[in-house]
């Protein structure tokens, strides 16, 4: 039974481990992005909760505490599964019946949300919606099931097999070179002038946005082994999401500490 016990534990931590989100990188990128676009207000408020900047460091945690059992519930808030060919009635259907499809990472943002909003210093619910945000404009947190967002997928990048949802995860970022705070500022003066239209934009027209480029990558001709089209076909849309999700959390946070 011991034995029994600890395969189970083993697996469940290999799966954990496999289905992350963006890498610490990316996840500081988008809290960077909120940070500076967060009402004089709410960034007050952040910062008495979590510490000056504290949403970036905090943007990680979510997936630190999954070696935790006592976060075993929350490891399932991480990713939606959606199906080919939805449409936006579709996606708003899932956004406003939250738990039709089981309590997944449509059901945490509305949920942590709706926490927050009755007790706004739930600090854990707080740094888990940081995360969350962040994971909704990581594409393949919208994949598909029966591959697990991509991780069984198996795909070349210079070289080395690795598997779809990782290279979302972390080789994207990686091949872009830059610390954190230097892709922030990079991704703020690149879309600057469109910063009053990110402001504007819905949760739903991010899960739109996200989405695309999901099936896009799906889509995209397997049999293309240069990566280096790869990086030039998808870069521009790996910053795009990185932006929205910096605006779309600080939309959300701003909301809520009105």
């Amino acid at each position: 039974m011991k034995n029994v016990k600890r395969f189970i534990t083993l697996s469940l931590l290999c799966i954990s481990i496999t289905l992350s989100a963006y890498d610490a990188v990316g996840h500081r990128i988008v809290a960077d992005i909120a940070y500076h676009n967060l009402t004089t207000k709410a960034r007050k408020q952040l910062d008495k909760i979590l510490g000056k900047q504290g949403i970036i460091y905090a943007s990680t945690w979510a997936d630190e505490v999954r070696s935790d059992k006592k976060y075993a519930y929350s490891y399932q808030w991480h990713y939606q599964n959606l199906s080919d060919k939805m449409n936006v009635n579709d996606m708003k259907m899932l956004l406003v019946n939250s738990k039709l499809e089981g309590e997944h990472l449509f059901f945490a943002i509305d949920t942590l949300s709706q926490r927050l909003n009755k007790d706004r210093s739930d600090v854990e619910a707080l740094k888990f919606l940081v995360h969350f945000v962040a994971d909704l404009h990581q594409p393949m947190h919208l994949g598909r099931k029966e591959d697990l967002g991509g991780n069984k997928v198996e795909t070349k990048w210079f070289g080395k097999t690795i598997n779809l949802h990782s290279l979302w995860d972390s080789y994207m970022l990686d091949n872009k070179q830059m610390s954190y705070s230097e892709y922030s500022i990079y991704l703020q003066d690149k879309f600057e002038p469109q910063n009053t239209d990110f402001k504007r934009y819905t949760m739903l027209q991010s899960v739109e946005a996200s989405y695309a480029v999901r099936n896009l990558i799906y889509n995209y001709d397997s049999a293309d082994t240069n990566n280096y089209h790869y990086v030039y076909f998808f870069s521009g849309k790996l910053d795009e999401l990185l932006y929205r999700g910096g605006m779309q959390l600080a939309n959300v946070l701003n909301a809520i500490y009105k």
